[in-house]
Formats: C-alpha cells, structure tokens, sequence
C-alpha cells in the first residue's frame, strides 16, 4: 500500500488538465476558420453586398423611367367615307371613338361612358348609345337621357389633315355642360 497512484498525488492533475486543453487547442487550429474569423467575414460580405446593391439602385436613379405611349392623334380617313345619319363604330375597338355625321358636320365621341368609364355599345335599331355597365343611355349626338350618368358623353378635336384626311385628337376633350360642342376644332363642316 505503500504504492502511491501518481494520479491522485495533489499536482499530478495540472498536467493532465494542460494535455487536455492543448488538444483542444489543437483541434481549434486543425479547423479552418474560427467563429470569430467566420462571423467577421460574414459581417463584411454583408456591408459589401448593401454597399453594392444601393450603388446600383443609386445608377438606376440617373436613368428615368419612360413610359411609351401611342400618339393621341390619328387619322380617320376621308370625310366621304362617312355615311349622313349615321354613327360609324370603326375606330371604337381600336381607338375607343365613334364618327358620327349628320347634314351639316362631321364629329367625333369619345366612346366612354360618364358614369364610371365603361365602352357603351351603339344601338342602331334603337338609335343610342347603351352602356352594358349601369344602363345609362345617350342620344346619337352623346346627350345623356337615361341611367346614372351625370353628363353628356365627351366631343373629340377634329380637323382636317394636309393630305385630306380626318385627323382626330384624343388629347383635345370639349364639354357640353361647359359650352364647348360649338367651339372650333369640336367638329367639321361638310
């Protein structure tokens, strides 16, 4: 009994704790990256990339944004295409405009209705325009009749191109509530 076990002799356990922690130490250079570097490097890419991405917003700002629209102006053919008494629904797919031509002028209505926007439909039998939305109706030269629609439908500029041809202009608006269906350039004569 003599034998003392060195590992419980008071002192002998410093170097075992020492070995221990040398491998550990050991071990956390084997890796690669410590947590330490890993986060640091994580926390740099990050401001790199914010960095990066608001330059790009910041170059994109010198550039407008341009949106291309189709010209508000168009022609509309010969006056002498246009039949007298009636109501040509010819451009209204495509332009959303009727031509209508009695005796004496030739004008042009914007085919949308005053009541909330929708494309009336024109009733030859019945001789209106109908809107298939809340039913208000209108006579053939754009007076509002019936349904909700608080006024009259709206004239388009029409003049007289340098080749002939109508030239209508969607941009050019006249009222009637302001006394504008007989101002010059709100229909032609023919």
């Amino acid at each position: 009994m003599s034998e003392v076990n060195e590992e419980s002799k008071p002192g002998s356990a410093a170097p075992k704790a020492e070995a221990k922690a040398k491998g550990k130490k050991d071990e956390a250079q084997d890796t690669l990256w410590s947590r330490r570097d890993f986060f640091s490097l994580a926390g740099w890419a990050s401001f790199t990339a914010t960095l990066g991405l608001s330059s790009l917003y910041f170059l994109r700002l010198l550039f407008p944004r341009v949106l291309f629209e189709p010209s508000p102006k168009f022609k509309a053919g010969n006056p002498g295409d246009y039949t007298v008494g009636e109501v040509s629904s010819k451009w209204v797919a495509e332009q959303r405009v009727w031509v209508v031509r009695d005796n004496e002028k030739l004008y042009a209505i914007l085919a949308r209705c005053t009541h909330l926007g929708c494309t009336p439909l024109w009733l030859r039998s019945e001789g209106k325009y109908k809107c298939p939305c809340h039913g208000s109706g209108f006579t053939m030269d754009g007076m509002n009749f019936e349904g909700p629609a608080p006024r009259a439908l709206e004239r388009l500029k029409v003049e007289i191109g340098p080749d002939g041809q109508i030239v209508i202009d969607k941009s050019k608006v006249f009222l009637f509530e302001k006394g504008e269906w007989g101002k010059p350039g709100s229909f032609l004569r023919v």
